[in-house]
């Protein structure tokens, strides 16, 4: 006797459990800061540390976790990598985190 058993996939469940994620990543302040900062156009690790204000070795650390979230993506130049935001979905959200958290004066 052989039954199939069927799941159903709430998508609304999987669409939460991505949007956490992502909101996960961005509950940190410094690769919030490296995020925002990567929002007009790629940097590299030592133009992240003099904007953030941050040792290579912490910006470093956070960059690579937002590598393994699939949020950020590199290009080597030379002997320096060059990094950029790599999630379309990303962009848009720091956008309004700005806009809200930002004003301008």
């Amino acid at each position: 006797m052989n039954e199939t058993v069927e799941i159903v996939v709430d998508p609304m469940e999987a669409a939460a459990a991505e949007a956490a994620e992502l909101l996960k990543a961005l509950s940190n302040p410094g690769r919030l800061r490296i995020l925002c900062a990567l929002v007009p156009g790629e940097l590299t690790v030592g133009e992240l540390e003099t904007m953030l204000g941050a040792s290579q070795s912490y910006v470093s650390g956070q960059l690579l976790r937002l590598r393994n979230e699939g949020l950020v993506a590199c290009e080597r130049e030379g002997r320096s990598m060059r990094y950029r935001l790599s999630d379309p979905r990303v962009r848009p959200v720091l956008e309004r985190i700005y806009e809200i958290f930002c004003p301008a004066e």
